[in-house]
Parts: structure tokens; sequence; C-alpha cells
């Protein structure tokens, strides 16, 4: 396959499949570089964009960056492009989390590219509705979990008791959030009240989705007000499928990774027809995260839970304009993003 220009038309699609990731609260906490001499994108976290109450150690902003970092990833193979990835690049400039170079695709990495993505990217949303009582076939599961390994994380089933005991303590940390002023408070902030004209970040009522009517999916509640009285009930599937997903370290390199992996399973996910959800609560308190690794082995560190199944697409929600996302590291001929038609 032959690489595609490196224009402003290449610049601009790339960059948007990398802001359409998934990322906490949708608050899309990138910003990247490009440096045209190179061809190499710079990827950093973009300041004041944290949600401190709710992420004081920025966990879930590596995790979403990482996500990001995915999709560009995936974009530039689906152009012909063989993306070198490196995670923390630079001792010397910490906030500079990952670099993407573009180099010509050979002969035989071909056949290294995987499957392309590329068109799952744009269909990918969470899907915070009820999901039928259809079961995931044990080849997807296999499947989900390989490519997991493959970005350096782990992915696990949970089933029965221990699928159980992750929604109680998933429960709990929901509670402790509902309770907390401040962590109340940040999440209603990023949920939007009808405003024009509609903000590019945060998540739209439509995308927040109805309660469990049997009170045993704790899906987050943005509102902190969640009540059969104030958001319709809705009974959702019986015996979820619910993924573990760990780290051998938990190292910021770690982070990233994760959330490399959380994209990559969810857009092969979504390819196979599936929908998900992420129940990261309780990987917010810490004491609740230790109980969470008593699941499986002791000697990991989880990341989120992730529900999966067969259900109703998610509504879009709204992402930040390349322009706004994107700049320049060093002088060169007309790289900034024009429009596409």
């Amino acid at each position: 396959m032959e690489s595609t220009v490196f224009d402003a038309a290449l610049v601009e699609t790339c960059v948007s499949a990398a802001v359409a990731a998934p990322s906490i609260h949708n608050i899309q906490p990138w910003r990247f570089g490009l440096d045209s001499d190179t061809l190499t994108f710079q990827v950093r976290a973009a300041p004041g964009r944290g949600v401190r109450h709710v992420d004081p150690t920025g966990r879930a902003v590596l995790l979403s960056v990482g996500a990001c970092v995915f999709n560009l990833r995936v974009a530039l193979a689906h152009f012909g492009w063989s993306p070198v990835t490196r995670l923390l690049p630079r001792h010397d400039d910490p906030g500079l989390l990952a670099t993407v170079r573009l180099a010509e695709l050979v002969a035989d990495q071909e056949g290294e590219r995987g499957a392309d993505l590329f068109e799952a990217i744009w269909r990918r949303h969470s899907s915070r509705f009820p999901f039928s009582d259809r079961t995931l076939p044990v080849a997807v599961r296999d499947e989900l979990s390989t490519v997991a390994r493959a970005e350096g994380a782990a992915l696990r089933f949970c089933g029965g008791a221990e699928t159980t005991r992750l929604l109680r303590l998933t429960t709990e940390a929901e509670r402790r959030n509902r309770l907390d002023a401040d962590r109340a408070a940040e999440g209603r902030q990023w949920v939007h009240r009808d405003l024009e004209p509609m903000p590019d970040t945060g998540l739209p009522r439509t995308a927040l989705g109805p309660q469990d009517a049997r009170e045993r999916i704790p899906l987050r509640d943005f509102t902190a007000q969640r009540h059969p009285e104030r958001l319709t009930a809705r009974p959702f599937e019986p015996d979820p499928s619910i993924a573990l997903l760990t780290t051998e370290h938990d190292r910021r390199v770690d982070r990233l990774r994760a959330g490399q992996a959380l994209e990559r399973l969810w857009l092969v996910a979504t390819a196979y027809g599936l929908r998900a959800s992420v129940l990261d609560q309780a990987v917010e308190w810490d004491d609740l995260r230790d109980r969470l690794v008593d699941a499986c082995d002791g000697s990991t560190h989880p990341q989120l839970l992730i529900r999966l199944g067969y259900g109703p697409d998610g509504p879009a929600t709204p992402r930040r304009p390349v322009a706004r996302v994107l700049r320049e590291v060093t002088g060169a001929p007309d790289v900034h993003p024009r429009g596409l038609g």
C-alpha cells in the first residue's frame, strides 16, 4: 500500500481520529504538536483540563491520552504510514507523553498492521444503556484479551461471584462519589444543560442513560441526583459481561499503555458489533482499587472495569475541533488544518 501524501488534509483527518478517543467525563485532556520537519506528532496533556477531585493523580488523564495515541496510530496506518510510537520519550521533558513519527510502510510490514480499525473509530461510543442477554462468544473474548496484551495490559473476563463482588465495589464507589460534595459538583459541571451553542467537551444529557431498575449495574451518575423520580429506570442485563483491565506495574508509562489497550480492544469490540461502557468509579478510591485485584492476581494493578455486550449505540458526544488542539512545533510549509469539504 502506498503512503498518502503528507498534507493538511491528512493531518486534520488523523488528529480528528485521535480526538475521537474516549476520555474521562469527555474532557478531552490532550493537545498535539506537529514537527513537520521530522513528520512527528507530539502528544501532551492539555493544561487545566483534568478533574482534580475525581482524578487527583492524573491516572485517568494518562489513560485518556493513551487512547488518543492509539487512534492516531490507527489513522496513520490506515493511510499507508507505519507509525513509530514512543511513550515518555524524553526524561528532560516529562510533559511530553508520546511521540508518533510517520515512517514509510515497507512490504514485509503489511501483514503486521492487523485489521484496519479506522472505520470503527467513528462508530465507537460509550453506551450506558441496557444490553441484551446475548452471551459474548468465547472467541471474541479471547481476541479482546489478546489485543489488550499486545499493548502491554491484561484483560480478564469475570463471572459469577467475581462479577457480583466487583459490581458491589463499584456501587460503594458510586455511593461515595454521590455523597462527596466536591466530586458531585465536578461531575455536574461536565453535563450539558441544553446550552446553545453546544459545548465541544462534556456530555449531553442524552448520553447519560437510565439507571438500572435492578440496582445491580452502577453506571456513573454524573448529576449526583439519580433517583427513580428524576431519571427513568429500566432493567439492565441480569448477567453482565464485565472485564477487568490491569497492568503489571502502575507507572505513568503503564497507564498510557493501558489507555492504548482500552482503545484497541474497544475498537475491535465495535468491529464485532459490541457496545461498551466503562465502570471506573472503584479505581478512583485507593482502598476500593486495592480490593479489585482480589478478583484476579494480587500482583497486578487494576486500571478500570469494562462492561461489554450487545445493545443500542450510545449517542455521539462532542469533540474539540482540530484547530484548537494542534499546533506546529517547527516552521514548515502549510500544514495548518483546513476543511476537508
